[in-house]
């Protein structure tokens, strides 16, 4: 059987994006794979399934380049909002995403037809250790020294927003060396779950510049999630205010913590190419 599927990228971060009710897929984590590797593949992030589902307007799955399932994608979250209603699978402007990490509002912003912005609500934070989750004793996790061995370590702040975050703040976030810190934070042994890892460098209170290693993907150009994360980690140590803006390699994402306790981020979305990948 072949694939129909279409590559959606948010700010850099890209992934292919399948409907089940057209193509089930029975072993989506190795498709994943196969499909996304940079070389041997059509090159991706992951894969993204859109599903229809019986508790919100769609179900989405992610999985990541390494076949692991993600509770949630904050780009493919916006990616997953503009495919559907671009293909009049919804007339909706907003509507209800169904994840791992829980049910994911999403409002769009069109001009003729097409999706310009979308605004996604990521949920609750949770900063407690159990949640995140991190071993240790019970409390916030605030810029704790991490030892990474061979006299290395680092100091993160941790949060989860549907899933965990390890943060750490530097003085230039693009010079970091991601694909040798990450792996080891990602795989420390302090993150029964893996986390993904985020460096962040604060510029002012409404700004701020981050680099990610992505748990199960390595290097991306963008998550929103991360972005998330990283700025709800700025934000419990007040290094920037309840809105802000956060810099990545091909563009902005804007996230706030809003008064409701809920976090929101707004962002672009973006179709590349649809292809057919033969199984």
């Amino acid at each position: 059987m072949s694939i129909e599927f279409t590559k959606m990228h948010g700010l850099g971060n890209d992934y292919f994006y399948i409907e089940t009710s057209k193509y089930p897929i029975a072993d989506p984590a190795e498709l994943s794979r196969q499909m996304s590797h940079r070389h041997l593949g059509a090159g991706s992030d992951g894969i993204i399934l859109v599903s229809p589902s019986d508790k919100a307007d769609f179900a989405m799955r992610i999985f990541n380049a390494d076949g692991s399932e993600a509770e949630t994608c904050g780009n493919g979250i916006r990616c997953f909002a503009k495919y559907v209603y671009e293909r009049k699978m919804t007339s909706k402007k907003e509507f209800v995403i169904d994840t791992l990490a829980g049910p994911n509002r999403v409002t769009l912003t069109t001009d003729n037809g097409k999706v310009v912005t979308v605004r996604s609500n990521m949920g609750k934070p949770r900063f407690e250790r159990s949640e995140i989750p991190m071993l240790g004793p019970e409390g916030r996790v605030l810029e704790e020294e991490l030892d990474l061995g061979n006299g290395q370590s680092v100091k993160v702040t941790c949060a989860n927003i549907g899933n965990p975050h390890a943060v750490i703040f530097v003085e230039d976030a693009t010079t970091v060396p991601l694909t040798e810190l990450g792996p080891r934070i990602e795989r420390h042994r302090s993150f029964p779950k893996r986390t993904n890892v985020e460096f962040v460098t604060v510029r002012d209170r409404q700004n701020m510049v981050m680099r990610i290693w992505e748990r199960g993907s390595g290097v991306t150009m963008a998550s929103g999630s991360g972005s998330c994360g990283s700025a709800l980690a700025a934000m419990i140590t007040n290094r920037v205010d309840r809105r802000v803006n956060v810099h990545l390699v091909y563009g902005t994402l804007t996230i706030e913590w809003a008064e409701d306790g809920y976090v929101y981020q707004e962002g672009p979305a973006t179709e590349v190419f649809t292809g057919v990948w033969p199984s």
